[in-house]
């Protein structure tokens, strides 16, 4: 199961109910963080979620509202005693802007890697789960992100037991190793089913619409996209500054065919989000206006 929560849903400026944008996930004992905003660590400790086990760290771009909790975050982060590497990763020049932020956090006691992303798509494997990177239409570059989380194929013991294969290897095949043994090679499609639908979570903010958006939410379980404008009469606002509005969103969506949106990224004028839900729902009816802390799990389906 992926656990999902919004810290942040703010965009240009902190607000006493609104702090900057931030998205956490956690997964089978790591935990994923994409942007940093102003009041990212707050946001935590009032979900009740520790900075300290965070392996991934995705930038959308370098914006202030997005990435200027950094270096408060890994402050925290070394009070704690982390060693283990944090894995940054962003838009090409991500090692330069962290290192001007680390002026006023020089000593870290773990190491910082940096993946910095130079192409229009690009997949990073981590083993248990993948982030898939994929360019979007801002005044910067900048980046939108999916989460995947891969299923197997369901065990057989039929096949097992037709292929002689002994009980001792299984476990290690239903995790998808191979095994050379002395009575031979087994693989994991001796014993594996056709693999079975995982989990898929797509987060997208400052941005026009683009093909390549919908393309990468494609039947997401959880689309997570920027609403700036939510207002009637803001659509040549949101041209001229690289955004979109809730209804924008909702056509992505609806031609994703995904699960389920939430909007996030709001202006400091939208007050209240929710009032224009009625019509986002018209175009999109699985529509949520997002709001600090909101919260999701996703799972994987039943057979």
């Amino acid at each position: 199961m992926l656990d999902v929560c919004l810290l942040g849903t703010g965009g240009m400026m902190p607000l006493p109910y609104r702090w900057l944008t931030s998205l956490m996930m956690r997964f089978n004992g790591s935990s994923i963080l994409i942007d940093c905003g102003e009041g990212t660590q707050i946001a935590m400790k009032e979900k009740g979620w520790s900075a300290k086990p965070i392996d991934v760290l995705c930038f959308t771009h370098f914006h202030a509202d997005h990435i200027s909790g950094l270096p408060g975050l890994l402050l925290t982060m070394g009070n704690a005693e982390r060693t283990e590497p944090l894995t940054l990763i962003g838009p090409r020049g991500l090692e330069r802007v962290v290192a001007a932020l680390r002026m006023i956090a020089p000593e870290l006691p773990f190491e910082l890697q940096f993946i910095e992303l130079t192409e229009t798509e690009q997949v990073l494997d981590f083993g248990e789960f993948r982030i898939e990177a994929f360019r979007v239409n801002h005044n910067i570059i900048c980046y939108g992100y999916n989460m995947i989380i891969d299923r197997a194929g369901k065990f057989s013991v039929e096949d097992a037991k037709a292929h002689g294969i002994p009980m001792q290897y299984w476990n290690r095949l239903q995790k998808g190793e191979e095994i050379e043994s002395p009575e031979g090679l087994y693989t994991p499609d001796m014993v594996l089913g056709p693999p079975r639908k995982g989990i898929k979570l797509t987060y997208c903010t400052d941005s026009r619409p683009t093909d390549l958006i919908v393309k990468n939410a494609d039947h997401a379980d959880l689309f997570i996209c920027e609403g700036m404008y939510g207002e009637p009469g803001m659509e040549q606002k949101a041209r001229e500054h690289k955004h979109m509005t809730f209804y924008e969103a909702a056509e992505m969506a609806k031609d994703a065919a995904v699960r389920e949106m939430w909007l996030t990224h709001y202006s400091p004028s939208l007050v209240n989000p929710k009032e224009f839900m009625p019509k986002v729902r018209e175009i999109f009816p699985n529509a949520y206006a997002g709001k600090d802390a909101k919260t999701a799990t996703l799972d994987f389906e039943d057979e």
